[in-house]
């Protein structure tokens, strides 16, 4: 099934952008405003407060697996050296996101890939970082429970206590459970609701609180025009002869549904750097549509450095109240950590085991196991355990430690007829999956709170390096032969295709990524080529700040 064309020129939109996570959202609301016409294609769900609350009963409306019947959003994929997880539906990765949203250092701004680019990003997006803070709502947390103060603890111990401090976040606190008029867009945006502190901000918030896509960058691009089309898969991205792009989508789980074409002059990929690399690789590799995409497709591949662990606290401790993340500290100048309440994780009971050091996967792994084999009682106790979610605390720990994976398109090791992306080492440092000092974080914290402290099984046993931060794939250089995008983000070789996600980023930022997302997003779209003559245009909008803690005091 085609849609038809609405327009003179055969063209259904100016700019077709695929995936609404932050850098779709916000390229979407800032081209729509400069006169564009725009169109947003979501593989996944639009997903209704309704369904967010349906999420939290029912795992078919929670995970995302739908060959398997699975239709939610959030999802998990193992890979030989990784293991990724994110969001799938409108707002992409922001539905299962803290909120967390934390500015690059100093190390991310002089790595030799931005270096090489020519552009003094430390300057250039100083007001991107700006705007997007603002328009997502950036503000310092306001709330200080237990578990707080169990991480003050762990850094008093470690000599760190003067970096210890709240973190700023996306989230409207107001009045908690009182539902108020929009207070951030001049009565543009939809009404909100003070954070009730639940501690469930990785379920996607249906409250009304947490400042996810669709309340701010996607519901104004959809108010001034935008269409968004959710449960559009593209499958293939071909240049017309005269200019512009012809897409083909697919439902991604009705297959009699029929395919579907839509043409347009620019195309911006936007949908995460597994969603990005996959179609360029098959475009590129097994269509041969886009012939001329970088063999760096795919290289500089890196995990943010990081390393999970955590802390049961003992029968009767309840340290859920509170946003997901609200504090964190530095244990060194190289590294960050967070603490996180996981309600509504309950998959980490059976992910969860003895914190074991070493340096060697190998040797960590059968350390782990035997621990486990040797105290079967202790695993046993830790699975089963009583209001377990309310107890533990997960501690995200990060490093500006440079890494770097390949992913390639090869031939499947479950269904050898089928090509999928598969993870390679090359000739730079693997991502970790153990961080020393993530664990004794932990043992400080353990030491701190009275409660067990214990590794993530993906990492201690299976040597993976775990993150929602997956970065690179697609990254900016000066050159085909440097990068697979320009300063600009535009496809060497294919004119009018761009990448706008965090695959074009070529170097670690030792942070959460969605506030620098969303600032390259701001300035991509403020160089994106002017819209025709005669196009309605409007003033970008940007966000009165929500409260008296504003961007400029965080």
């Amino acid at each position: 099934m085609t849609h038809p064309r609405t327009r003179a020129d055969g063209f259904d939109a100016d700019v077709v952008v695929v995936g609404s996570g932050f850098g779709g959202a916000a390229s979407a609301l800032r081209l729509t405003e400069a006169g564009h016409q725009v169109l947003v294609l979501e593989k996944g769900r639009r997903l209704s407060d309704d369904d967010l609350l349906k999420a939290r009963r029912d795992p078919r409306g929670y995970l995302w697996a739908p060959a398997a019947g699975m239709r939610g959003f959030f999802w998990q994929r193992i890979f030989r050296h990784m293991a990724i997880i994110g969001g799938t539906g409108v707002g992409g990765g922001s539905i299962v996101w803290a909120g967390v949203l934390l500015e690059p250092g100093e190390d991310f701004y002089t790595a030799p890939a931005m270096r090489r680019l020519g552009v003094d990003w430390r300057a250039e997006l100083a007001p991107h970082l700006a705007r997007a803070g603002r328009m997502l709502g950036r503000v310092r947390s306001p709330h200080r429970g237990p578990m707080d103060e169990h991480l003050e603890a762990a850094a008093r111990s470690m000599g760190a206590e003067s970096t210890y401090g709240p973190v700023p976040l996306a989230i409207h606190f107001g009045r908690e459970g009182v539902r108020e008029p929009d207070p951030f867009f001049g009565g543009e945006g939809p009404e909100r609701t003070g954070c009730r502190l639940c501690g469930e901000c990785l379920l996607g918030c249906p409250y009304g609180s947490k400042n996810q896509l669709t309340r701010n960058y996607l519901h104004l691009a959809e108010r001034y025009g935008a269409e968004i089309r959710a449960e559009q898969e593209v499958h293939s991205i071909a240049p017309l002869p005269d200019g512009g792009y012809l897409l083909r989508t697919r439902h991604p789980w009705r297959r009699g549904a029929g395919e579907q074409e839509v043409r347009a002059r620019k195309v911006v990929l936007a949908a995460g750097v597994l969603g990005t690399v996959e179609l360029l690789h098959r475009c590129r590799d097994e269509l041969g549509t886009l012939p001329h995409v970088s063999p760096l497709l795919g290289r500089g591949v890196r995990t943010n450095s990081e390393a999970l662990t955590a802390i049961l606290q003992p029968p009767g401790a309840d340290l859920s109240r509170g946003p997901t993340i609200s504090s964190d500290f530095h244990p060194d100048e190289r590294t960050h950590t967070t603490q996180n309440r996981y309600i509504g994780g309950w998959h980490m009971r059976l992910q969860l085991g003895p914190l074991v050091d070493d340096e060697r996967p190998g040797r960590r792994a059968r350390r782990t196991l035997g621990r486990i084999l040797a105290r079967p009682d202790a695993q046993a106790r830790l699975v089963g355990a009583r209001g377990f979610l309310r107890r533990l605390t997960v501690l995200t720990t990060m490093q500006h430690h440079d890494s770097e994976l390949a992913l390639d398109l090869r031939r499947s090791p479950v269904r050898p007829w089928r090509r999928v992306l598969r993870s390679r080492l090359t000739e730079g440092v693997r991502p970790p999956s153990y961080l020393p000092v993530a664990n004794a974080v932990t043992r400080a914290f353990a030491e701190a709170s009275g409660g067990r402290p214990l590794n993530l099984l993906g990492e201690s046993v299976g040597g993976l390096s775990v993150t929602a931060h997956i970065l690179g794939g697609a990254v900016m250089g000066p050159d085909a032969a440097t990068g697979v995008v320009d300063a600009d983000h535009e496809v060497h070789g294919h004119p009018g295709l761009y990448v706008m996600d965090a695959s074009v980023i070529p170097a670690n930022l030792g942070v959460n990524p969605s506030l620098t997302i969303t600032a390259l997003a701001e300035r991509f779209a403020a160089r994106f080529p002017a819209a025709a003559g005669d196009a309605v245009r409007r003033e970008p909008i940007d966000a009165r700040p929500a409260s008296r803690l504003s961007l400029e005091e965080v």
